[in-house]
C-alpha cells in the first residue's frame, strides 16, 4: 500500500470487513458510510450528531487489537447478537443471521448451524459495530448465505 493512499483491502462481504474492524469507506461507499455513522451516533448516545470518521476509527482500532497485538474479541451469548455479527466457535468463523450460524470460508458461506441461543461464543466483530447493528444498520452479506437459508 502506498503512503497517503487508499487502504487496498478487499473482503468477501461487508460483514467480513466489519469483523476485521473496518467501517464503510466515505470515498467509494459514501451512502453506506453516512448511514453507518448515523447508526453509530444512535448506538453510542449522540443521536442527531453524526459520528466523525476519525472518532470511529480510533474506537474501532482500540477494539480491533489487544494490548499485545492479537485480535480483540469479547464473549457473548449467540442469542444476544444481531445479524451481521461474526463469531469464533470450534476454531471456525461463523456469521450470525437471525440467531443461526453460517460457516464462513474465503469463497463464501458453506453451511448453516442451528445453535442454542445461550451458547457463548467469542465475538470477532468489534463491540462498537455490534451496537451499530443493534441500532439498525444492515450489513451486506455474500449471496452464498442465501443458499443456506
Amino acid at each position: 500500500m502506498g503512503p497517503n493512499s487508499y487502504t487496498e483491502l478487499f473482503f468477501l462481504d461487508e460483514a467480513t470487513s466489519f469483523a476485521a474492524g473496518h467501517r464503510p469507506c466515505y470515498e467509494c461507499r459514501r451512502h453506506d458510510a453516512l448511514a453507518y455513522a448515523e447508526f453509530w451516533a444512535d448506538a453510542h448516545g449522540t443521536s442527531g450528531v453524526r459520528a466523525k470518521a476519525g472518532q470511529m476509527d480510533e474506537q474501532l482500532h482500540r477494539e480491533r487489537l489487544t494490548g499485545d497485538g492479537r485480535k480483540g474479541t469479547f464473549r457473548a451469548d449467540i442469542g444476544s447478537l444481531p445479524t451481521g455479527t461474526m463469531v469464533l466457535m470450534d476454531e471456525r468463523c461463523w456469521l450470525v443471521i437471525a440467531g443461526r450460524l453460517f460457516l464462513w470460508t474465503p469463497e463464501g458461506y458453506s453451511g448453516v448451524r442451528d445453535i442454542a441461543p445461550e451458547t457463548v461464543a467469542h465475538v470477532l466483530t468489534p463491540q462498537s459495530t455490534v451496537e451499530v447493528f443493534r441500532a439498525g444498520y444492515d450489513a451486506d452479506v455474500h449471496g452464498s448465505a442465501l443458499e443456506h437459508m
